[in-house]
C-alpha cells in the first residue's frame, strides 16, 4: 500500500528497477510501518533482494513537523532465487546502482548498489542512504556467492 507521501515521491525520482511491495508491518498506533519490497536485479537473473525500511505515517509527520522526509535506515537480504545469469554488469570497484528511491523531496535517497567481487566469485549488494548535505553512515550489506553456480564458470 502506497502512502500519499511515498506516491508523490515516486513521481519525482525514478527507480532503476521496479520494486514490488511484499510486506507491510504496522509498528505503532500513529500509522508508522515497516515496508518490505522485493527488488530483482535487472542485470543478474536469478537474484532477488528484499529491502525493509521505515515509512512514516501521517500522524507522525504532523507531530514531527517534517512532512517530506523518511528515515534513511534500511535492511537488505539478497538470495539466489533461480539460475544465475550475469548480464552486462559494471565490474569496477565502485559497482553500479540496482535500485534507488527517494527518502525526502530533494536531499536524500535510499540506494542499492551491486559490486562484483570477481576474486571471491561473489555479488555484494549494499543498501545505503545518499544524503546531499552530510552523507550518511546508515548502511546494510548482503552477498550472493556464485561458487558452484553456472555463473562462476
Amino acid at each position: 500500500m502506497l502512502t500519499h507521501a511515498r506516491l508523490a515521491l515516486l513521481c519525482l525520482i525514478p527507480t532503476w528497477t521496479a520494486a514490488e511491495q511484499v510486506g507491510e508491518v504496522g509498528v505503532d498506533w500513529v500509522g508508522n510501518d515497516v515496508i518490505i519490497e522485493a527488488v530483482a536485479d535487472p542485470e543478474v537473473q536469478g537474484v532477488t533482494c528484499h529491502l525493509a525500511y521505515f515509512d512514516r505515517g501521517l500522524l507522525d509527520r504532523l507531530s514531527q513537523g517534517n512532512w517530506f522526509e523518511d528515515p534513511s535506515n534500511a535492511s537488505i537480504a539478497c538470495r539466489q532465487t533461480g539460475p544465475i545469469v550475469i548480464g552486462d554488469i559494471d565490474r569496477s570497484e565502485g559497482g553500479e546502482d540496482v535500485f534507488r528511491t527517494s527518502r525526502s523531496i530533494i536531499l536524500k535517497s535510499l540506494r542499492v548498489k551491486r559490486i562484483f567481487d570477481e576474486k571471491n566469485q561473489t555479488l555484494i549488494y549494499l543498501a545505503h542512504a545518499a544524503e546531499l548535505t552530510e552523507g550518511s553512515a546508515k548502511l546494510a550489506i548482503s552477498t550472493v556467492p556464485l561458487y558452484g553456480t553456472e555463473a562462476a564458470r
